[in-house]
């Protein structure tokens, strides 16, 4: 049972909680409106401040998840799960705790913030030595006192379920737990005011700095040299690291400071390991990482909006399957001035990883966008960003490296084998994983269905479905205007076979078939064809816009992965949490199996079911993504 105070009293208001900022809103408003000067200007202060806070806190968000940054200075190397996530997605509670503490404070004591100046020098003295002979010691007994038995269980444990430090870790806590943190923060600042000293810099001052500090120490990731403490040793004792209180979190008896370690070195809870341990991971940090991925998932950018869906933007909407918001849509300008940037440095990051039975697995992202990879005077510019992208993973070691839908375009590359044959002797095989993308689809027809009608029937992926549902004895209508590569796939078709594979010239063909597999995007025009009822299959991208409300959508092909996955705490693209698109978990089969050849070109038919095969016996779930829409 939760002890009580234990729970938020908005809990369960969901997001509306931010309506608790409207009467501060509101004031702000009024006093603007109709008295033309912010009169009661508290209240403006008070969503300044808790505006500051919010950001820096996201600030610090993003730069401990920008990977490609940070790796080689992570403390813990675990990554950041969905549970983590969602147990840390009301983070900001105490910001809206705090701010109410504080309007009621200035409401009942106006003078409170109305009658002090922008700086007073005295003021950061006294409240400098507020926080360090009060609000330090208080913090520190406070806290041990959480350890505790019955405080603990109740209360502060669920500050420590937390596996991996992050920013947002340091603002979970209990309500119990931040109305005593509230405490600590409030006896400097009303302390300096009471003596006469107070400043409204002051406030924002160590506010801001309070955050920037608790953010510090949960980042997990170490910034501060261990030059500075060899230069002035005593700095050691006045300010932790993130080494420093992570120890906290590994060996919970020790290290209890809130900034200042001189606390736990006069009452003995110090750990021994704290400045070894924080001089060996400053010291690694500038070198490369010794971590070698086995697995690497080569990714791009669909668009401008999608290409904020990543852990450094926002974490918590990179853990959900992605979709248009209107937040996303405001943020497009910013998105787009990154974009030109990330074109000028041209160069792979790393966006996530997650760990499967013990092998490192990390999504790097090319930067370029979907509607460049259709731009004949940009292909050698992304080719070249591929191609580096591969020669890095074999200089690290990696031994698969699998390659995202438009980065195996046949126009393009031809689906990996340019690089294959400029480089015969690279160590990292390359797989573009679509013969696990056709057996995922191939598996979704009914056994029983007698005939299908296939757009972009010329493709890699066409080819391949085309082929093997011949061999089902299926009735394939293949859209396409080439005669020549028509024949030629019939012709890769056993005899007895081939009359099953047909062309089609026209969408009309199909206006009586009810199984629509679709490889190139299809108008919601050329979808009128469709008779009542039918399925969309689809391997193309993006995905076509459901536009029948009588027939049925499938997304693209995917699947889930194992249930021991561990780390992933982003979703892919339009995927739900867990399940990837269907080329990157073929790259997974094919690292499990231990496979020594490159999946490149064209697809061999005759490992479609063998691959399929090989993924249910590692533990990879096909995910049935039908969206059935209701009849007209």
């Amino acid at each position: 049972m939760a002890g009580p105070l234990s729970a938020w009293p908005w809990e369960n208001l969901g997001i509306f909680k931010y309506v608790l900022y409207g009467p501060l809103l509101g004031k702000v408003l009024y006093t603007r409106i109709q008295e033309g000067s912010f009169k009661d200007d508290w209240c403006l202060h008070i969503l300044i401040i808790c505006s500051a806070r919010a950001l820096l806190h996201q600030l610090w968000s993003s730069f401990v998840s920008m990977l490609f940054l940070t790796r080689n200075r992570r403390i813990n190397r675990r990554g950041y799960d969905f549970n983590q996530i969602d147990k840390e997605w009301d983070w900001d509670n105490f910001i809206l705790l705090q701010a109410l503490i504080a309007s009621i404070s200035c409401y009942v004591y106006p003078p409170f913030i109305d009658n002090v100046p922008l700086w007073n020098t005295k003021g950061f003295i006294t409240i400098l030595t507020l926080h360090a002979g009060i609000s330090e010691p208080l913090y520190y007994f406070v806290h041990r006192r959480f350890h505790k038995g019955y405080l603990f269980t109740h209360y502060h444990s669920i500050h420590h379920s937390s596996p991996v430090l992050h920013p947002y870790t340091g603002a979970t806590a209990t309500f119990l737990e931040h109305l005593a943190l509230s405490t600590v923060i409030g006896i400097p600042i009303i302390g300096s005011h009471m003596m006469g000293y107070g400043s409204r810099s002051m406030i924002y001052g160590y506010l801001l700095v309070f955050d920037f500090l608790r953010c510090l120490g949960h980042s997990n990731v170490e910034v501060v040299p261990h030059q500075l403490f060899d230069t002035l040793p005593f700095l050691r004792y006045l300010l932790y690291t993130p080494t420093y209180h992570s120890l906290h979190h590994t060996d919970m008896d020790t290290n209890f400071c809130l900034f200042m370690p001189l606390f736990d070195a006069i009452w003995k809870t110090l750990n021994e390991k704290s400045w070894e341990l924080h001089k060996k991971l400053s010291s690694n940090a500038g070198k490369y990482s010794k971590t070698v991925p086995d697995f690497v998932f080569l990714a791009h950018v669909v668009d401008v909006t999608s290409s904020m869906h990543v852990p450094f933007v926002i974490r918590s909407y990179a853990s959900l399957p992605y979709t248009t918001r209107l937040l996303m849509i405001v943020c497009w300008p910013v998105a787009f001035i990154v974009m030109l940037m990330m074109w000028v440095w041209s160069k792979t990051f790393l966006i996530s990883f997650y760990n499967l039975r013990g092998r490192l697995h990390e999504t790097w992202s090319v930067p370029r966008f979907g509607f460049q990879y259709f731009l004949p005077f940009a292909k050698d510019g992304i080719n070249n960003q591929i191609e580096q992208a591969i020669l890095r993973a074999d200089r690290l070691g990696v031994k698969i490296i699998s390659l995202a839908a438009l980065n195996k375009n046949e126009a393009l590359n031809g689906g990996g084998t340019l690089f294959v044959n400029k480089h015969p002797n690279l160590r990292v095989r390359v797989v573009h994983g679509n013969t696990l993308t056709a057996a995922v689809i191939l598996n979704e027809i009914p056994k029983d269905v007698e005939e299908v009608f296939l757009t972009g029937a010329t493709s890699k992926l066409g080819r391949a479905i085309a082929l093997y549902l011949c061999r089902r004895r299926v009735r394939v209508l293949m859209l396409t205007l080439s005669v020549e590569r028509f024949e030629k796939i019939q012709k890769e078709a056993p005899l007895e076979y081939q009359s099953y594979l047909v062309q089609v010239t026209k969408y009309q063909a199909a206006r009586s078939c009810k199984t629509w597999i679709v490889g190139k995007w299809t108008t919601p025009r050329e979808q009128c064809w469709a008779p009542k009822g039918t399925h969309f299959h689809q391997f193309v991208v993006p995905p076509i816009l459901s536009f029948r409300r009588d027939c049925t959508y499938g997304d693209l092909a995917a699947m889930s992965l194992p249930d021991d996955v561990q780390g992933l705490g982003n979703c892919e693209y339009t995927m739900e949490r867990g399940v990837v698109h269907a080329c990157h978990a073929g790259g997974v089969v094919h690292l499990l199996e231990g496979w020594t050849h490159h999946e490149v070109g064209a697809l061999d038919v005759d490992r479609i079911d063998l691959v399929w095969n090989a993924a249910l016996k590692h533990g990879l779930k096909p995910v049935s993504n039908s969206t059935k829409l209701k009849s007209m």
